[in-house]
């Protein structure tokens, strides 16, 4: 079990901030290192060729010990979710006749990616609302999904978690019937991964996407990929003199390349060596990885656990915690109380949350603690009081 550890940040200690699925605040390590690479160009003559290389290996490295993936190489450095996505859609082996499965009110990267791909080859997008339901909404969205994965589905889009309340999807189940009708699962990682524990080698993806500056604490426009097997030979968005094979010897790049560097590189933005980024990026997601992701969802349990039972006592709605992160979970308000109140009252207790459709998202991590979520409860206890 980790301790706080706000004393490695530099928030402000009159906010409280539930918002790390907004951005998480930087790391002072990471701040840092990209203080330092920032002048590093002061004098370029310190940059070598290799470190154009070493840089971009050890971001990989440390995010497959993220993912539990088997090597660096089956990852590479992509600086958005949609750009990973557009390499996904590139290389989709489906057409007219066949569909594509995501979850409804996704985070519009892993919508428009598909939505503009059934339109140009005529797939069918089948999209699967959540239930209207108070309790057992989570069970039963993982079941609409299960059902609506056919013998025409190509491929199974969603997050490890919804990104606007937390729902946790039960990848295991979804990649079991994708396997039976011969779907591919992509996995857009990005509000569980840094938080909530992933592993390649037990959920078999056959991509993830997920960007850095939210649980891996990174800077933004950064980010990292992984992509298996069905995506090895495949066509990158973009050519870049570093995605070809034998880059790395500077006096034979005229030498013009047909193949492409091994593994998933080829999938990899150019300029992926990114001297301040990726130096800020590795960085931030070694600390992750010294902390561990289930001492995460462990600290953010025991934290939250007793304000949530207290906020379900005012009549709140909360997934129920099988089908929820411990580091992301959503608030729906019971009838008595009003949204917008509830935004003034934030703002004046200077309570950093998201507001996401009818849902408010509370997403702590390892910098807050107990009298955080004290001043969170205490704002509910006095919007119920006023209506009462």
């Amino acid at each position: 079990m980790i301790t706080n550890q706000k004393h490695l940040f530099n928030l402000p200690d009159d906010i409280t901030y539930l918002n790390c699925s907004y951005m998480s605040p930087m790391l002072k390590s990471v701040a840092q290192i990209g203080v330092e690479a920032i002048y590093s160009k002061d004098d370029p003559s310190t940059n070598k060729p290799e470190d154009f290389f070493n840089n971009t290996s050890g971001l990989r490295a440390q995010f497959a010990q993220l993912i539990d993936a088997p090597s660096e190489r089956s990852c590479a450095i992509t600086p958005s979710v949609s750009y990973a996505l557009a390499n996904v859609a590139k290389n989709l082996k489906a057409g007219k006749g066949d569909n594509i499965v995501i979850a409804d009110e996704q985070f519009p990267s892993n919508f428009y990616a598909w939505d503009t791909l059934s339109k140009e080859k005529g797939i069918a997008l089948k999209v699967v609302s959540a239930p209207d339901l108070t309790t057992g909404r989570g069970q039963k969205w993982n079941e609409l999904i299960l059902e609506a994965i056919d013998s025409n589905t190509k491929m199974v889009a969603t997050g490890h978690v919804h990104w606007a309340d937390g729902t946790k999807f039960d990848l295991k189940a979804i990649r079991k019937r994708a396997d039976e009708v011969g779907a591919i699962l992509v996995i857009d990682g990005t509000q569980s991964i840094g938080a909530l524990p992933f592993s390649v080698k037990e959920f078999r993806p056959d991509a993830v996407v997920a960007a850095g500056y939210k649980w891996m604490m990174g800077p933004y426009a950064s980010g990292v990929s992984y992509f298996g097997e069905y995506f090895q030979d495949g066509s990158p968005i973009e050519n870049n003199w570093m995605n070809r094979l034998n880059s790395e010897d500077f006096g034979n790049l005229i030498n013009y390349q047909e193949q492409y560097q091994p593994g998933s590189i080829r999938y990899e933005v150019g300029e992926s060596a990114n001297f301040i980024l990726t130096p800020m990026l590795t960085k931030a997601i070694a600390q992750v990885n010294e902390w561990g992701q289930e001492n995460i969802q462990d600290y953010c349990r025991e934290m939250t656990t007793p304000y949530i039972n207290e906020l379900v006592n005012l009549g709140v709605i909360i997934e129920d915690s099988s089908f929820r992160g411990e580091h992301l979970f959503g608030l729906r308000l019971p009838d008595h109380m009003d949204m917008e109140d509830m935004k003034r009252r934030f703002a004046e207790q200077r309570i950093f949350v998201s507001i996401r459709g009818n849902s408010i998202r509370i997403s702590p991590n390892v910098y807050n603690d107990a009298s955080d979520l004290e001043r969170l409860v205490d704002t509910f206890k006095v919007l119920d009081h006023s209506h009462a």
